[in-house]
């Protein structure tokens, strides 16, 4: 559309200060006010993708509908926007540089010495613009990985550089800095934000607005200082201080006025109000809910709740919806025993196996599917966590032996999970998991069905291995079904131990999927249920 507009978000000082939740709630507002608005990630990493990034480097690794796996921001963008994002929403520098290296093999540079200038800035502002000129959005939001000054994020600030030149008031830089509090001296110091500003000066960047973040209220004098120093006019100083929930940010951003500045900078109309009823009506809830339901994940990277950050946003937006307050409790699946796990897990309303890969810590995860399944707790397993209730009910139930995913034990004589036809002569390790929306039909008068209310549904998958068909009349003579399952290629995606209250295991991943205006089904009833056994 030639009439996009960009927004750029950079940052300083520190990283980790919530470009993405900033870029989110702009983004909402936006949205709120009838733009067709959608953000994407420019990551300086030279990973391809995250998706052979480890979850300890990185956190999770989102996937979209359409396959791509991306950092975690983009959970964030779709929470926040209730619209799915793609691939092109997602771009790192291993990317940029593998599509100029590929070019050049081909010879489209006709024999020039190829360079970051022009031709690595020539293909991030066609990354950024695609957004734009193929999907016909009206403003596209680009946040720039890492802080302003490392050597990884030079070329994407040229490349934001040459842009606002090239799009003039089409374009705008809105920098995100820290003033720290210094409890010695009893001030808030703004030096940091002035040099972080200086820095992106030297880059040739003047930043449009400057959003403050900041545990302490900025007074005028330090907002005035901030503008004076850093060239901004007074009201583009915008002060972000810390709320106590990420859902809180959109209002707080409302009340800075900082869509309205946005808008005047980018020559937009401003006449619409943003309607923003709902989205405070699910702050209402949160804040006034009062019943706590204890919720144990069993993981193996509880040591970074990033790592299991779309279940942890979708197990509060569940328990928000049925007027409770989700207490998540992050249990090492590798400090789980049989011996053990009634202390760890007696007292969870709900528990909840995490997805992952490898052989860390899977016993641990078996004792939990064990303990949750002989005293009636309220289960999820997802992906990882679904089959390894598979192999526990195989082991235990239906007198398998030893039986366990060819993915830990290759020589298994009972591989009640398997790796999946397709994938067998896989080398390559990034992007080449069954990825991304697939259908599923759903069985009558199941969870499942119960959960979506009908017999179809589509969900996002990251995966290698599945259930083994050959073993499906086995364990459903035993009392495990598949309540859901792929139509084209029967590949088993529910399944369900129905004389329980509630046992489910889901080989997709609901929670790429659950936003703040519409919960995920497979959570919502995760968490009725609990609520259901809580008051028995």
């Amino acid at each position: 559309m030639p009439n996009t507009r960009y927004i750029f978000v950079t940052g300083g000082v520190a990283s980790s200060l919530g470009k993405g939740i900033i870029s989110a709630s702009l983004a909402k507002l936006l949205q709120s006010r009838g733009y067709k608005v959608t953000i994407q990630k420019l990551d300086p990493y030279l990973n391809i993708d995250p998706g052979t990034l480890n979850p300890y480097e990185h956190g999770e690794c989102y996937v979209t509908e359409d396959g791509a796996e991306t950092d975690l921001d983009l959970g964030h963008y779709e929470r926040f926007l209730n619209t799915p994002t793609s691939q092109a929403n997602n771009v790192t520098t291993g990317r940029i540089y593998q599509n100029v290296i590929n070019k050049e093999r081909k010879g489209d540079f006709l024999g020039k010495t190829v360079q970051i200038i022009p031709h690595i800035t020539d293909e991030i502002k066609r990354n950024i613009k695609l957004l734009g000129t193929k999907h016909k959005f009206d403003v596209v939001i680009t946040e720039i990985g890492g802080t302003v000054g490392d050597i990884e994020s030079l070329p994407y600030v040229e490349a934001v550089r040459q842009l606002k030149w090239e799009l003039g008031n089409r374009a705008m830089v809105i920098h995100l800095t820290l003033v720290p509090f210094l409890n010695a001296s009893g001030e808030l110091k703004t030096k940091p934000t002035q040099h972080s500003v200086k820095t992106l000066l030297e880059a040739g960047v003047q930043p449009d607005v400057l959003v403050l973040r900041t545990e302490k209220e900025l007074g005028s004098d330090i907002r005035r200082k901030v503008a004076l120093f850093c060239n901004v006019n007074p009201r583009a100083v915008i002060q972000s201080i810390d709320v106590s929930t990420i859902y809180e940010v959109p209002v707080k951003m409302q009340e800075e006025g900082l869509d309205e500045i946005v808008l005047e900078k980018l020559d937009l109309p401003i006449s619409k109000k943003p309607d923003l009823k709902l989205w405070k009506n699910y702050l209402d809830k949160m804040k006034n809910a009062t019943e706590i339901i204890n919720v144990g994940i069993v993981g193996k990277y509880v040591e970074l709740a990033d790592a299991y950050k779309s279940i942890i946003e979708a197990l509060i937006h569940a328990s928000t919806y049925n007027d409770r307050k989700a207490k998540i409790h992050l249990i090492h699946s590798e400090e789980i025993t049989n011996e053990n796990a009634a202390s760890k897990l007696e007292a969870m309303d709900a528990v909840l196996v995490a997805p992952g890969f490898g052989s860390r810590g899977i016993e641990g995860k078996l004792s939990a599917v064990k303990y949750a399944r002989e005293n009636n707790k309220i289960f999820l397993g997802i992906c990882l966590g679904m089959q390894c209730a598979v192999i526990e009910f195989a082991r235990n139930v239906a007198n398998l032996n030893k039986a366990n995913s060819t993915e830990m034990d290759h020589s298994t004589q009972f591989p009640v999970i398997d790796l999946m036809e397709d994938q067998k002569n896989v080398s390559d390790m990034g992007g080449t998991m069954r990825l991304g929306a697939y259908a599923c039909k759903l069985k009558d008068d199941t969870n499942a069905y119960k959960a979506y209310e009908g017999n179809e549904t589509s969900e996002r998958h990251r995966h290698r291995y599945e259930f083994n068909n050959d073993y499906i009349e086995q364990f459903e003579s035993n009392g495990m079904i598949a309540s859901g399952t792929n139509p084209d290629t029967d590949l088993v995606e529910i399944v369900e131990i129905p004389e329980l209250d509630w046992f489910t295991g889901v080989q997709f991943h609901p929670e790429y999927s659950s936003t703040v205006l519409k919960p995920h089904p497979i959570f919502m009833a995760f968490i009725e249920a609990a609520i259901k056994q809580q008051k028995k």
